[in-house]
């Protein structure tokens, strides 16, 4: 039967497959992918990784190993203008690790980790690359299969160097035709979410085909696929093309001739011959012709014009004209992050600044995604333009993308920034908005204080942008069809049955963020057990006081998108909710609590209901609602409301082993020792 280029790959990485047998989308599969990237939470999964050895005595009869060194790869990105002795401390501690196992490390100012994994060669075509971050999917750009995996997952592969995965649905996006002038690949994504904004591939993992592909760069395929993850996808990969193959071969030449100068790496990771070998089999990691798609959409590419998408929102996008009607005065501009600080990035931005200069009372925040790319953009000339029209120069990082460092956004305050999320205080306040757009857009907006694109600095006063003509997508959707109950054996340890009060979360898309605070996430003094505490403050901070040990939250779409940050599970456990229960999770939510063992549950029919009898308090505002009993019959797959019974997908043996074990550690852990 023929497998599309994602089965095909997670095929290559996959153990313990049974000879013959191939692998479809909604497999359970053990993966032993090429490598594992951790950033600034390489501090939390460290002591993951040391308990894995440990016995129930606390004991370390072995000494801990990591099973393959050349596996894992630590790049220090998010805090890395926090020079307090608690961060400088964990970041050497992270160091002094990496040398004993003799990991490669890469120290803050480095870059990146995402932009790291490219440019230093580690991420190849036909590759299997996780990493402990939600952007993992970036890796697609390279035509291999990105995904995230959490911290416990990071663990476990290094030291077993594998871990589970579910395939997910598998999904074909058609791009035809080339981009008009002044629109970028940010503009193609920003638009793939407005326009295709009712979670079409939500969990999905999705190729990219199409004549378009040919017409965009690599570094603007590295932004599409990078914000896959905020369209709902699970991995965002492209083909291996000639454009691709140029672009290695490109790196194959930067690497041969950094070979014996002291840079890294110090051997090539890859040669041209490589590159030229993995070109002439390609077809290996290609789709099949007649593979199955669960979904099919189509963007032309010629219909895309300079997008803006928000505030607070991705699925909501606006085009640049709109802005010329309706004035938005912005506070800050921001120009950085692993979605658009690249070197093309720069160069566009530079191109509208050069000979202006920054509106005053505004902002303009810039960071480069890697040292190389400073280097690069200051041989160029591009990073003295930036400068000298007064932007604000920060160091290679993650900063304030994700709410941390200089330039955070205030209460009142309005941000443009050429980022990739923009939930409510994610940049920092609750209490201000941010829009996102392309590095000229937030060029053009910095220098004219307001939302604007680069043709607007240059028309007369009163003038605006003609409205586009409409975006042409469209698409083929193929949901599951709705699940009868099916029985199902309950191993031992595991619960045949929940009951508990309902607690409502009448919300979709309700992200980490709002679950457990960016505030709190990077603190390693908070122990598990102090999680709770901080539990859905960014969210509703009424939750603490409504919610109740024992309570069964009961919520919309996609809950836990956003970043993988595995305390938006815990501190709920933390808490005592029993488990969730939503229309549909983000898959990288699911999997963090599953390996924490707690239990995530599907069951839309039974959240429409709740949501219809409870809609006059959800229409009031509440953000809270205590709800009645429900019970859960897993033994069933059924979850009842008084009379009414809706079914679930029944847990797999891999489920409920993660969840009667107490998590992806201690499965780990016995299978090390048995």
């Amino acid at each position: 039967m023929p497998q599309t280029a994602i089965e095909k790959i997670v095929q290559r990485y996959a153990s313990g497959i049974a000879p013959g047998a191939e692998v479809r989308a909604g497999d359970f599969v053990r993966i032993r992918p090429k490598h594992v990237m951790t950033h600034d939470n390489t501090g939390a999964v460290i002591p993951k990784f040391l308990s894995i050895f440990r016995t129930e005595t606390g004991q370390t009869p072995t000494p801990p190993t990591v099973a393959d060194p050349r596996q894992p790869v630590f790049a220090m990105d998010h805090d890395v203008q926090n020079t307090s002795p608690e961060n400088l401390g964990k970041y050497a501690k992270i160091e002094a690790f990496a040398r004993e196992h003799g990991i490669d490390y890469y120290p803050p100012g480095r870059g990146i980790a995402h932009q790291v994994m490219v440019e230093e060669g580690y991420v190849t075509p036909g590759s299997l690359v996780v990493g402990s971050d939600s952007h993992s999917n970036l890796y697609g750009a390279v035509a291999a299969v990105g995904t995230p995996v959490v911290r416990t997952d990071a663990a476990a592969i290094w030291a077993t160097g594998e871990t589970w995965w579910q395939v997910p649905e598998i999904a074909r996006v058609e791009l035809t035709g080339s981009l008009p002038p002044g629109a970028t690949g940010k503009d193609v994504i920003v638009t793939l979410c407005g326009h295709f904004n009712h979670d079409e591939v939500l969990n999905c993992a999705v190729e990219f085909t199409g004549d378009g592909v040919a017409a965009l760069s690599v570094e603007q395929r590295m932004t599409i696929a990078n914000m896959t993850t905020e369209w709902g996808a699970l991995v965002g990969m492209f083909p291996f093309d000639e454009r691709l193959r140029d672009f290695l071969l490109e790196r194959a030449d930067e690497f041969e001739a950094r070979r014996g100068t002291g840079a890294s790496p110090a051997e090539p990771r890859y040669t041209a011959a490589d590159v030229r070998s993995w070109w002439a089999e390609r077809a290996a990691v290609g789709p099949d012709e007649g593979a199955f798609y669960s979904r099919e959409l189509s963007l032309d590419l010629s219909s895309v014009s300079p997008h803006v998408s928000g505030p607070d929102s991705v699925k909501t996008m606006a085009p640049i004209s709109k802005f010329d009607a309706e004035p938005v005065a912005i506070h800050k501009a921001y120009l950085m992050s692993c979605v658009n600080a690249r070197l093309e990035d720069l160069a566009e931005a530079a191109a509208v600044v050069r000979g202006r200069r920054v509106a005053p009372g505004v902002g303009f925040y810039l960071a480069p995604a890697s040292s190389r790319v400073k280097a690069d953009a200051e041989r160029l000339g591009y990073w003295g333009d930036l400068l000298e029209a007064g932007a604000i120069e920060l160091p290679p990082g993650c900063g304030a993308c994700i709410g941390l460092g200089r330039g955070t956004l205030e209460a009142g305050e309005v941000g443009v920034s050429a980022t990739n999320r923009n939930f409510k205080g994610r940049m920092g306040s609750r209490d201000a908005k941010c829009y996102l757009a392309s590095p000229a857009v937030v060029a053009a907006s910095a220098v004219a204080g307001r939302i604007c694109g680069p043709d607007a600095l240059d028309r007369e006063p009163g003038g605006a942008a003609a409205a586009p003509a409409p975006v042409r997508g469209s698409g083929r959707v193929n949901p599951s069809p709705p699940r009868a109950g099916t029985r199902v054996a309950i191993r031992e340890g595991f619960p045949a049955r929940l009951a508990g009060r309902a607690l409502l979360l009448p919300a979709d898309n309700l992200n980490t963020d709002g679950i457990y605070g960016k505030d709190v996430t990077y603190r390693d003094d908070i122990t598990p057990e102090q999680q709770g505490r901080y539990a859905m403050l960014n969210y509703d901070p009424e939750f603490q006081r409504l919610a109740e040990p024992g309570d069964i939250i009961v919520a919309g779409r996609n809950f836990g998108t956003g970043s993988s940050r595995e305390q938006a599970a815990t501190a709920l456990a933390s808490f005592g909710i029993r488990c969730v229960v939503a229309a549909s999770f983000s898959q990288t939510y699911a999997r963090n609590a599953y390996n924490n063992g707690f239990i995530c549950l599907a069951c839309p029919g039974l959240v429409d209901a709740l949501f219809a009898r409870l809609a006059d308090r959800r229409d009031a505002g509440a953000l809270t609602i205590p709800g009645p009993e429900i019970e859960l019959d897993f033994e069933a797959s059924v979850a009842r409301l008084g009379d009414e019974a809706f079914g679930f997908p029944p847990l797999s043996p891999v489920a409920q082993e993660l969840v009667a074990m107490g998590g992806a550690e201690a499965v780990v852990r016995r299978r090390m020792t048995a």
